[in-house]
């Protein structure tokens, strides 16, 4: 095939690129430019959109021996990642921008213009799996979770359709990391010990909250308890997210002495709510905007959830009516916010994901 890989500058994307080639594929490296000005971003040997990514970028794609270019998509990432993140800090919600990069960025906006160009495809570093296997209506391109659960990253790919998993290519979804940094060094290419991303890219030194502020400017609103009773007060509710429990400078203590959690965020009144642990456990989520990575559940399914781009996996029944998916967890999560993706899972292959609108709380007695 002729392929696209996506190299961010980091191992994973090289290693994939290089093994593109082994394959047999014709393959030509393209680094995405995310940022108008890139020195708002991120700098720093961190894996991802710094400007010296975009050089280790190239001198891998060098070593490989493939074309190498820079694809110009700051106006889509700030349309469809920043400014959708910050609208969804200033509705109350937490978005994960990762996922909405993969899915407007990573396997749209640059699938669509690889095939626009003739390509078949794209490669990407992803640990994740695909298996191909016999559907109702032909062949399907399953989406499985990594052999190595540690670094899977079948979440932040759950809104992934089967088109684009037709035209997907992950090379990497059957080894551990380690050995893909040992085929690194071998292959001579200099990304072999660099350091894994986690921060979000375009927040350049990690403060979430200090990032927004500057953005939206001060909010200021209470903070109260469950009865509403105020106990402080804030300059930004986009501060906050479901679960938080550090940071929150609460000028009443709680009458147990035990800490207290973020349990709710109204950001029309700006009011945050807080209270004990045993508060936030939910145990029925209601989901909008579902992606399906093949067909949608028929029924109620019995199944696994996962909730956070690193969380653990939920037993659960989903039920599917439109655009609305309601999930019934057999055991209470915590810490779950709007805004945040519910990938849905059967055994390691992913069903699809839904974006959650709306939870229901399970008191502890």
């Amino acid at each position: 095939m002729r392929l696209i890989a996506a190299m961010s500058g980091g191992v994973d994307s090289a290693v994939a690129a290089a093994r593109a080639v082994d394959a047999g594929h014709d393959v030509t490296g393209v680094h995405l430019a995310l940022s108008r000005n890139p020195k708002s971003y991120r700098t720093g040997a961190r894996g991802c959109c710094s400007i010296e990514d975009a050089g280790d970028a190239r001198r891998a794609a060098d070593a490989i021996g493939i074309p190498f270019f820079v694809w110009d998509m700051s106006d889509e990432f700030a349309d469809e990642v920043v400014d959708d993140f910050i609208a969804e800090y200033t509705a109350g919600r937490t978005p994960n921008p990762c996922l909405r990069c993969n899915e407007k960025i990573k396997f749209a906006a640059v699938l669509e213009r690889a095939v626009a160009l003739g390509f078949d495809g794209v490669v990407t570093g992803h640990y994740a799996r695909l298996v191909t296997s016999d559907g109702t209506a032909g062949e399907v391109v399953e989406l499985h979770r990594a052999v190595d659960h540690g670094k899977d990253q079948s979440y932040v790919l759950g809104v992934l359709t089967q088109d684009q998993l037709a035209r997907s290519v992950f090379p990497l979804g059957d080894d551990p990391k380690s050995l893909v940094r040992e085929e690194a060094a071998r292959r001579g290419l200099q990304v072999a010990n660099k350091p894994d991303s986690h921060d979000i890219c375009f927040i350049s030194d990690g403060d979430n909250a200090g990032w927004l502020a500057d953005k939206l400017g001060p909010k200021p609103g209470p903070i109260v308890d469950e009865t509403g009773a105020e106990v402080g007060a804030h300059d930004g509710a986009y501060a906050f997210t479901i679960g938080q429990r550090k940071g929150l400078r609460l000028g009443v203590p709680a009458a147990d002495g035990k800490p207290r959690f973020v349990l709710d965020i109204e950001p029309v009144s700006g009011t945050v709510t807080v209270g004990p642990r045993e508060h936030l456990a939910i145990d029925a989520i209601e989901g909008i905007k579902p992606l399906w990575c093949d067909e949608p559940p028929v029924g109620p399914l019995a199944c696994t959830v996962q909730l956070r781009a690193h969380g653990d996996e939920h037993r659960a029944t989903v039920t599917v009516d439109g655009d609305v998916v309601r999930v019934e967890l057999a055991d209470p999560a915590t810490g779950i916010a709007p805004g945040q993706a519910c990938v849905i899972y059967e055994g390691t292959r992913v069903v699809g994901s839904a974006t959650i609108a709306r939870t229901s709380r399970t008191v502890a007695a």
